[in-house]
């Protein structure tokens, strides 16, 4: 059974939203050529603290850090350490935070500087992407919708999407029922509801969709080493037009 949240709990979701958007925007700024990954966690941990929010990520599963940053052919889950980001670099930047008992969750790709053509589009297509899916988050719309317009999205343009790795519904956990694939046939899976909550969050790959999990545990890269993207929101489902809750005010 998919959850649906009451406007209270909806509106208590949009305060831990606009913490994880504002988090976003001032690490999307912070983020350049020269700073190590771990650095930007430092930079998340200050903020959060200040914001009077807690960490979503941290311990969860045992995972070590506050946000998660990947770089290039890292898909999701990297572990903010030693790396150097530099120019050119892809970095994507995961965020969650709790407030008053409910989650939210997001994530960006910031490009560093000059890219390639190549690197730009990629950016251009998973943003694309998430934002056609989240355009569909209404009734009565069935939840594989949004998978099947993530896939065709991507593909169409000679871009590959990651199945290993899902988006997710949220709320009183970080990761609730349903699990929302970034691929597979339109029409399918239940019919979306006011008061559903979805983490929508495209991960797409420049080369194949094959990905393999690094010996930390967590960080998971492209088998190819190719390039890849990633982007989420928090959305709700309304009686009409979704609500975007991690987008900022």
């Amino acid at each position: 059974m998919i959850e649906l949240k009451t406007h209270e709990e909806i509106a208590r979701m949009r305060k831990a939203g606009q913490v994880v958007a504002r988090l976003l925007a001032y690490l999307a700024h912070r983020v350049a050529p020269g700073m190590k990954t771990k650095h930007l966690d430092e930079e998340a941990v200050k903020f959060l603290r200040s914001s009077g929010a807690e960490p979503a990520f941290l311990g969860y599963r045992g995972f070590p850090a506050t946000i998660c940053v990947s770089v290039n052919e890292e898909v999701v889950h990297g572990i903010p350490g030693e790396r150097t980001i530099r120019e050119g670099d892809l970095v994507s930047v995961d965020a969650g935070a709790k407030v008053d008992g409910f989650y939210a969750d997001a994530a960006m790709t910031v490009g560093i500087g000059s890219l390639s053509p190549s690197a730009s589009r990629l950016l251009e297509v998973t943003k694309r992407s998430l934002d056609q899916a989240i355009a569909m988050t209404k009734p009565p719309n069935r939840l594989s919708d949004l998978s099947s317009r993530v896939q065709q999205t991507v593909e169409r343009e000679g871009f590959s999407v990651v199945r290993d790795f899902v988006g997710h519904g949220i709320g009183r956990a970080l990761h609730e029922d349903p699990p929302i694939p970034n691929y597979g046939l339109p029409h399918q899976g239940p019919r979306l509801k006011p008061g559903m909550v979805l983490a929508i969050e495209p991960m797409v790959t420049m080369g194949g969709c094959e990905v393999e999990v690094l010996p930390d545990g967590w960080t998971a890269v492209t088998k190819d080493r190719s390039f890849s993207a990633h982007f989420e929101h928090t959305v709700a489902v309304t009686d009409c037009e979704p609500e975007v809750l991690t987008q900022l005010e």
